[in-house]
């Protein structure tokens, strides 16, 4: 099982402002430090903003921070409300099953098996197991990315006046 895109940068942005609580964050700040199309993210923040994971403000002063302590945002949940299906074949989808043998097949029920494993895995876990002691490592990698990022706007900046 491979998930989106979408949900891994969803759980990115959820991991960078658990790991900055004090402040609010801006999508610039998450596009540099991840190195992520800031177009995406402004997707992702706009769908964890109406799922109520993340409260967001507008304006010079703005930005975004978690709705909730890290310990109340459950992982499977998240991962539920940003993939599209969690379907590990095509039988899952009983609509586009095309599969001929799939009256027939066993392997449809070792996989239901394996993914509710999955998901019983994922939702035994919030933001704070994510985080864990590991906080203070993260925003340091994150923070080497940002200036690195800044740094080579200002290089851009400069070339072009």
């Amino acid at each position: 099982m491979q998930l989106t895109s979408y949900t891994d940068y969803s759980l990115r942005v959820l991991i960078y402002l658990g790991s900055h609580p004090e402040r609010r964050v801006t999508i610039t700040e998450l596009a540099d430090a991840y190195q992520i199309s800031r177009n995406h993210l402004v997707k992702v923040v706009h769908q964890l903003s109406h799922n109520g994971w993340i409260t967001t403000i507008r304006g010079k002063s703005g930005g975004m921070h978690l709705a909730f302590p890290p310990e109340q945002i459950n992982i499977g949940t998240v991962i539920r409300q940003t993939e599209p299906h969690m379907n590990l074949l095509e039988c899952f989808d009983k609509e586009n099953n095309n599969c001929s043998i799939s009256p027939a097949c066993h392997l449809k029920r070792v996989l239901y098996q394996a993914r509710k494993a999955f998901n019983d895995v994922i939702d035994s876990h919030t933001l704070a197991d994510v985080l864990g002691s590991h906080s203070a490592e993260i925003v340091s990698i994150l923070d080497v990315n940002i200036q690195l990022a800044r740094k080579g706007r200002s290089r851009m900046e400069k070339s072009a006046a």
